[in-house]
């Protein structure tokens, strides 16, 4: 499947391209976003590189670039991945740069893909894992309409000590009910 561009009221959601290199590497350079989303790899430069130029034909999932209506700039990255088509189900992780949290935008990429996922793919649940130290994420998770199915202990490192992770998804159903009510 072509990867698509999506078109909200603040934001858009288009394929990541080569030239976002840049931007995936301050933003991977982060140790707030790192702590926060449990990445504990390092990568190269070379790395982050091929993986933006490699995302236009990844097969499996769907790597967006978040920008802003009107501008091309990198605000930060939203993934559906794992994706299972027998199952209809399909995993979804954020990570926006510093300077664009708590804005909204991380709000609207959600909903985006969300509607991408159950209309456009015909998905039945997307889930995710957010890390119990993210109390800000988990709220948006649920406010968007997410519910908590579990928690795995000692899932993530945080620094020399460890972090739980919160199992969270969406069904179906609960996407369409938060769409009657808006």
């Amino acid at each position: 499947m072509e990867k698509p561009t999506l078109q909200g009221e603040m934001i858009v959601l288009r394929p990541f391209r080569p030239d976002d290199a840049d931007a995936v590497w301050d933003m991977l350079a982060d140790p707030v976003g790192a702590r926060l989303t449990g990445t504990t790899a390092t990568f190269s430069r070379e790395q982050v590189e091929a993986w933006c130029a490699s995302r236009a034909t990844a097969e499996g999932r769907f790597d967006f670039a978040v920008t802003t209506t009107g501008s091309d700039e990198f605000l930060g990255e939203i993934v559906l991945n794992d994706i299972d088509e027998a199952v209809r189900k399909a995993n979804l992780r954020l990570a926006m740069r510093p300077a664009y949290r708590g804005r909204g935008y991380g709000t609207e990429a959600i909903e985006l893909v969300l509607g991408f996922a159950f209309d456009g793919l015909g998905l039945h649940r997307v889930e995710l894992d957010v890390l119990a130290i993210n109390a800000r994420a988990k709220s948006l998770y649920e406010n968007i309409g997410f519910r908590v199915e579990g928690r795995r202990r000692d899932a993530y490192r945080d620094g020399d000590g460890w972090c739980d992770a919160i199992d969270m998804s969406m069904l179906e159903d609960e996407y369409r009910a938060t769409q009657l009510s808006r």
